[in-house]
């Protein structure tokens, strides 16, 4: 039976699940999520409400990305292509506040990443197409999304291609010293 190995990461509450596939003459079967696993290690996997999907095309970020007010968590994973996953701990009081994280998610690897509340999140696609999938615990709510910008000095990610193309709304997007004050001490808080 397939398994999946979860690794904390420098971040706290960010995790990588890993799936160990069982392969055969078939090709092969892999569990890319477990409930009780999830649970575990903190993920409430009943908040789950709300499963999505984009396609992206190589060189395109889309992020950074965070909820306002109670914020969200997400659990991310490339269904095809690549990705180049980038998460930024926003939590006040954080110790890693401030400090980003990337990781490689791609069709092969089946690696997923979950992503706490109060962490911002974006992506660039490395292959042509790609597709993320998401599982988040919050409705969609447009007053609460927040765009920070991907090329803030003071976060510094270093994407791994030129960016190709952004949103209208995450090329205007400000730096995060410009929206500091809307995440407010409340936010990653539950």
């Amino acid at each position: 039976m397939s398994s999946v190995q979860v690794r904390r990461t420098r971040i706290a509450g960010v995790l990588v699940m890993e799936p160990e596939p069982v392969r055969d003459e078939r090709g092969w079967f892999a569990r890319t999520f477990d409930a009780d696993l999830a649970r575990e290690h903190g993920v409430r996997a009943e908040d789950f409400v709300q499963d999505s999907v984009s396609r992206s095309h190589r060189g395109v970020v889309r992020g950074l990305h965070v909820r306002t007010g109670e914020g969200e968590a997400k659990l991310v994973r490339c269904s095809r292509g690549a990705l180049y996953d980038v998460v930024v701990d926003l939590r006040v009081g954080s110790p890693t506040y401030g400090e980003w994280e990337g990781f490689e998610l791609s069709e092969e690897s089946l690696r997923s990443v979950y992503i706490p509340a109060g962490c911002a999140h974006g992506f660039q696609a490395l292959r042509e197409p790609s597709d993320t999938s998401y599982r988040i615990d919050r409705r969609h709510d447009p007053a609460a999304s927040l765009a920070i910008a991907h090329d803030d000095p003071d976060i510094a990610v270093a994407w791994p291609l030129p960016v190709a193309l952004l949103s209208a709304n995450d090329r205007a997007a400000p730096r995060l010293s410009e929206v500091r004050h809307l995440l407010g001490p409340a936010l990653g808080a539950r």
